[in-house]
């Protein structure tokens, strides 16, 4: 199927399910798709029509030929297919919530088109993974070069090495599931896409968010601490609240669903 045969809401597997007035978009992260919101969507349905979808990078995906690592090279592309895509479903004015890398994909999205989003829910997310000398991103730069290495040189390794880092080692049902989701991938996208996601500096981009927002962070994230939470509540122009998950790594939609529903709730007004 060519580019210009398929419909972003086809190639992206997207659907909307649940009742309600208001429209959710849940978006994933690296290495996932939207089977890792399966844990809370029950409860977000009852109050809301949910959009799920699938990143073209992610492994499942039909058409894995969609995906163009120079083409994504940046967050921008990604931001541009979301909007491209809440067009498609004729959607404005929804509550987005994104994970992890989606995070800073969502914000750049509620730049270009601020229509489009009524509230902001950031789960892990992280403009900067890099220390500098005066942020703290959680990472050091030789962290991330060693991590590619290790991409580049075993990705099977990689993947087991990678999924601990990220998801509660006391949960091996979530480390499953996120280690086939990741397992998934075509490994040819993997180092492009981690480069993008873990050498970016989207600082600069907060201060133009103007939607307002709830940054959701687990108390022991091992790649975005707490002071990331607290440098973006300062930044973004909008509204902001910093929610806190008693939660371990950074997948609580897998590891801490009920307390991450609760969160979700208060933010938003509903009742589980």
């Amino acid at each position: 199927m060519s580019k210009l045969e398929t419909s972003l809401q086809a190639a992206m597997n997207a659907r909307i399910i649940g009742s309600g007035s208001e429209t959710m978009v849940l978006a994933h992260g690296f290495g996932g798709d939207q089977s890792l919101w399966d844990k809370i969507l029950p409860y977000l349905t009852k109050h809301y029509q949910v959009l799920l979808f699938d990143w073209l990078f992610s492994g499942a995906v039909k058409y894995p030929n969609l995906y163009d690592p120079l083409r994504y090279s940046s967050f921008d592309a990604f931001a541009d297919d979301l909007i491209a895509l809440m067009d498609e479903l004729h959607l404005t004015s929804s509550v987005f919530v994104g994970h992890s890398m989606s995070g800073m994909i969502g914000c750049i999205a509620s730049i270009k088109r601020p229509q489009l989003f009524s509230r902001l829910i950031l789960i892990g997310a992280s403009p900067r993974y890099i220390n500098t000398d005066d942020y703290e991103g959680g990472l050091e730069g030789a962290t991330i070069d060693n991590m590619i290495t290790s991409i580049e040189s075993g990705y099977e390794n990689w993947t087991l090495s990678f999924v601990k880092l990220l998801v509660d080692n006391n949960d091996p049902l979530s480390v499953e599931h996120y280690l086939r989701c990741l397992k998934s991938m075509n490994p040819e996208f993997v180092v492009p896409l981690a480069k993008i996601v873990f050498c970016s500096d989207e600082r600069e981009t907060l201060e133009k968010v103007t939607t307002p927002c709830a940054i959701i962070q687990t108390t022991n994230d091992l790649v975005v601490p707490e002071s990331v939470a607290h440098y973006m509540q300062k930044k973004i122009k909008g509204e902001t609240t910093v929610e806190i998950v008693k939660a371990d790594r950074h997948l609580p939609q897998l590891t801490a669903h009920l307390e991450l529903v609760h969160v979700l709730g208060r933010v938003l007004g509903f009742e589980i």
